[in-house]
Parts: structure tokens; sequence; C-alpha cells
């Protein structure tokens, strides 16, 4: 797909830290995850709303992260979310945090479209993926 990125600005907190002030490994999955809700929401598209509309989650399939440098606590990143490919009933993202110039982080990480109630893969609907397509 030829797409933009979407940017998500995300300040770190205390939370977000280890005892060294460092952001722990697994929270940046949490501002990965964010940041594909808000570029969502930037479309007009609630999570809740696809569920009771639509019938569909969307639901990690696989990670791959790669930890080039370390974020830390009051700092304000930049969290990417941009589609790479887009399948029937899954999404591939690449997603990166940055902070000004440096790369902290890179992700591939691919979404599988599901069926609310049967938890069964199901196809993305027309509409969304046009959206994707046109926006991001």
């Amino acid at each position: 797909m030829d797409t933009k990125k979407f940017i998500w600005p995300v300040r770190i907190y205390y939370e977000d830290t280890d005892a060294g002030g460092v952001v722990f490994y697994a929270n940046y999955l949490k501002f990965f995850e964010r940041a594909r809700t808000e570029m969502l929401r930037a479309m007009g598209f609630e999570q809740d709303e696809l569920v009771a509309n639509e019938g569909i989650i969307f639901v990690v399939r696989s990670v791959q992260v790669d930890y080039l440098r370390p974020a830390r606590f009051n700092e304000l990143i930049h969290v990417s979310a941009e589609v790479v490919e887009a399948k029937k009933a899954s999404l591939k993202f690449e997603q990166t945090i940055t902070r000004g110039d440096d790369v902290l982080t890179k992700s591939h990480i691919k979404i599988a479209c599901l069926d609310a109630q049967t938890m069964r893969p199901k196809v993305i609907p027309d509409h969304l993926i046009e959206q994707l397509k046109n926006e991001y």
C-alpha cells in the first residue's frame, strides 16, 4: 500500500519507567497500540463502535520489535503507525518510536480482524480498507 504515516505524540510518565528511569520494554507495545487506536479514531472509527456496528475486533497476531535506544522519564516521543500491507482479514503495520531525529524502536506488527462473537477471522469491511488507502 502507498500510505502516509500517522504520528501520535506521547509523554513518558514515571509509571512507564523502571527503577533506572528508562521506559520498561513492554510499555513500548502499549505506545504502539495507542498509536494504532488513535489512527483509527482520526479516521472516524472507534473500536467499540466497530464491535457494535460491524461485529469485528482487531487483535495482535505477531510482533517484532527492535529496541535501539532508550526513552526516559518526561521525554516527549512520537509513535508512528503505517499500514504496509492490507489483506482480506489482516493488516501489517510498520511502527517506529522517535525522539527528535533519534529512532528508539522499530516494529513490524500484524493485526488480525476477527468476528467479535466467534473469534474467527473475518473480512475487514471495504469502507475501512478504502479509507486506510486514502488517508494512511
